[in-house]
């Protein structure tokens, strides 16, 4: 059962990317290194609700 979700930047707050994850595989909210164009650089993005 996969659901979309939307990634947040922990530094700038810009909610730019969205992805999928399997609810039962991974419960806890996902947290990537991603880039961020306004940092120009990468940084912390945490899963958000909708």
């Amino acid at each position: 059962m996969r659901t979309n979700i939307i990634l947040e930047c922990k530094e700038t707050r810009e909610r730019l990317y969205l992805t999928s994850k399997n609810k039962r595989n991974t419960p806890e909210a996902l947290k990537l290194m991603k880039y961020s164009p306004r940092l120009k650089q990468r940084a912390l993005f945490i899963e958000v609700r909708k």
